[in-house]
């Protein structure tokens, strides 16, 4: 079993910066795919980014250059460096891990954290 839990969620201007991270714990984490989700109102959830443990990243074009996903096994963190945030990244973001298929569906991920606000202004 393993267990998410996010932070570093918040209100940030258009144009500006976020890094949100993801606490890990449980005994599959180091082996574990790692990727970030969000929601926004009256939306599905969306893939984001994910990692492996070797360091494989992989985007949604959508936020291509503009956000970064990377992974401290040592420390069972996952974090997502936003950048140059938009008024459309405003989201509850998701950590999840254990993908079971493609990357892109949240049904084939087994775990979920509980999510993190983040809102961009205009």
């Amino acid at each position: 079993q393993v267990q998410l839990v996010e932070s570093g969620g918040g209100l940030v201007q258009a144009g500006g910066s976020l890094r949100l991270s993801c606490a890990a714990s449980g005994r599959t984490f180091s082996s574990d795919v790692m990727g970030w989700f969000r929601q926004a109102p009256g939306k599905e959830r969306e893939f984001v980014a994910a990692v492996r443990s070797g360091g494989y990243t992989y985007y949604a074009d959508s936020v291509k250059g503009r956000i970064t996903i990377s992974r401290d096994n040592a420390k069972n963190m996952v974090y997502l460096q936003m950048n140059s945030l938009k008024p459309e990244d405003t989201a509850v973001y998701y950590c999840a891990a254990g993908s079971r298929g493609s990357y892109f569906d949240p049904a084939t991920w087994a775990y979920w954290g509980q999510g993190t606000q983040v809102t961009v202004s205009s």
